[in-house]
């Protein structure tokens, strides 16, 4: 499936899906998955990279897994707003995935997600080697929550029925 717009995401989100969010990092792919009612991103553990086709298996698998119908992809963006390398990366890494999957996906501009996402690690005392072994899901549960939060900002986010 194409990539879609935030509008879109809550038509791909009936029948209580679940919403992903992924930080592509360059050793490991960080997730974060909605609860059903869209409130909360709850990290999960990291993927380790190793080469693309093991990588999609793995993350296809967990999002079967939690009932997704959509993923929120970070997009790196540069401070002033040119995307770089990293973001063409994400781009290239969405268009191989749409080959494998229908799952639609929304870029999110991740700028400062990882920043916050240290921050908030380090304010709960976690080491610098245990963060680094969380940072890129908690990077991606800071752009899903984004992306939730404007879900309901738009007023298309509900629990299900």
């Amino acid at each position: 499936m194409p990539v879609i717009a935030i509008d879109d995401v809550a038509a791909a989100l009936e029948g209580g899906k679940t919403l992903a969010g992924l930080d592509l990092g360059e050793k490991t792919i960080g997730v974060a998955v909605s609860d059903r009612g869209l409130s909360f991103a709850h990290p999960r553990p990291v993927i380790l990279r190793k080469k693309f086709s093991i990588d999609a298996a793995v993350l296809l698998d967990l999002l079967t897994r939690e009932n997704v119908g959509a993923v929120a992809m970070g997009l790196p963006v540069n401070m002033d707003g040119s995307e770089g390398p990293r973001a063409q990366a994400s781009r290239a890494f969405v268009r191989n995935m749409a080959k494998l999957t229908d799952l639609p996906f929304v870029f999110w501009d991740e700028r400062l997600s990882t920043v916050a996402a240290e921050r908030t690690l380090i304010e709960m005392d976690f080491s610098r080697k245990k963060r680094a072994g969380k940072i890129d899901s908690a990077a991606a549960a800071f752009i899903l929550q984004g992306v939730l939060d404007r879900l309901h900002a738009l007023g298309e986010a509900s629990a299900p029925k």
